[in-house]
């Protein structure tokens, strides 16, 4: 069997670590290379279960790295890029905007380049046997900016970042919709909504919520907790982006949204909630609540209209937020008990 080779970027980290296993077993045929500085957000421990397999590659190093990458492509022979990399917590970008320029705008500029070189003879020609290589990007809803109290962003909703996250995730949509135009680069774009799931970051809202309960600190909520989101558990994505890189037609977008909208005190006091049944205490864990200044520029609701991918492609989120928050929950608590 001839093993199609894909490079995947940032799968060290959250998203792109339940993606890994899900994909490999799926796909006997595909063989994933794997790309990830290992960062503060990025950690092998979450591929350890497809850390020996044959048909996974680690190699550690930066996107913004075009001689690594093209030896890549060189190496593997690579015929697709499903690129996760990216630079993603917003309280750091406000206090180091610097670095997601960098990474998330020219990382993703250095990847797709060196793709249109290696898949395409001139603009709209590929070279012969790569007619099929595409390039999947995954952003963010952040880059429609926020919403009042009705609307959902859908794929026609105009960029208006935010944040210097927003805007750097923004950044590198628009190359990529460049090298589409400009170059007739198969590539999609799949903007998602919040996700939470196994192998989040603990520096993220719900690990933090489950670590500070369990260590029975206070738990931190910005502003009056009536920030709203649309919650993704994340396999539900993975499966999402699947179906975009298989079928989704080139050189469009497709917005994967969960139809969960929950502000934060909401999401807070649910998690409370279990935890007050799985691991009670003497008093309720809703007590450790407590509100904290608000980030700044802090979007008010982000909520996406998911009809796209539901309609064209047959996608839907399998879990709600009740049940996906259960599995969560008890990931952590395995994962706590294990660092204890």
């Amino acid at each position: 069997m001839n093993k199609k080779h894909v490079l995947v970027t940032g799968c060290a980290g959250f998203i792109g670590s339940n993606f890994v296993p899900y994909f490999l077993e799926k796909y006997p045929d595909y063989h994933l290379v794997n790309l990830d500085l290992l960062t503060y957000a990025g950690n092998l421990d979450n591929l350890v279960e497809v850390q020996n397999s044959e048909r996974y590659t680690f190699v550690q190093g930066d996107i913004c790295d075009r001689t690594l990458v093209e030896s890549i492509f060189e190496d593997y022979n690579i015929q697709g890029v499903i690129h996760f990399a990216a630079e993603s917590h917003v309280d750091n970008s406000i206090k180091n905007p610097g670095v997601f320029i960098e990474t998330n705008v020219n990382g993703t500029f250095t990847l797709i380049d060196v793709a249109y070189k290696n898949w395409m003879e001139k603009p709209f020609v590929h070279l012969e046997g790569y007619e099929e290589c595409r390039f999947h990007h995954i952003s963010t809803d952040e880059v429609y900016g926020t919403l009042g109290a009705t609307g959902l962003f859908t794929e026609m909703t105009s960029y208006a970042p935010n944040s210097p996250y927003s805007a750097s995730k923004a950044g590198s949509d628009m190359i990529v919709r460049a090298y589409h135009h400009t170059y007739g680069m198969n590539t999609v774009i799949t903007n998602c909504s919040n996700n939470y799931g196994p192998k989040q970051h603990d520096e993220k809202l719900i690990p933090t919520i489950i670590r500070k309960a369990l260590s029975h600190q206070k738990i931190p909520i910005y502003g009056d907790g009536k920030n709203i989101r649309d919650w993704l558990y994340v396999l539900d994505h993975c499966k999402g982006i699947d179906l975009v890189f298989h079928e989704g037609n080139s050189g469009e977008t497709y917005n994967i949204g969960g139809r969960n909208e929950r502000d934060n005190l909401y999401i807070a006091h649910k998690i409370c909630e279990i935890l007050d049944t799985l691991k009670p205490k003497k008093t309720s864990y809703k007590e450790l609540i407590t509100f904290v200044e608000d980030r700044a520029g802090h979007d008010r609701r982000y909520a996406i209209d998911a009809t796209k991918i539901e309609t064209k492609l047959g996608w839907e989120a399998e879990e709600n937020f009740e049940s996906g928050i259960l599995k969560t929950i008890i990931w952590y608590l395995e994962k706590y008990k294990l660092e204890a």
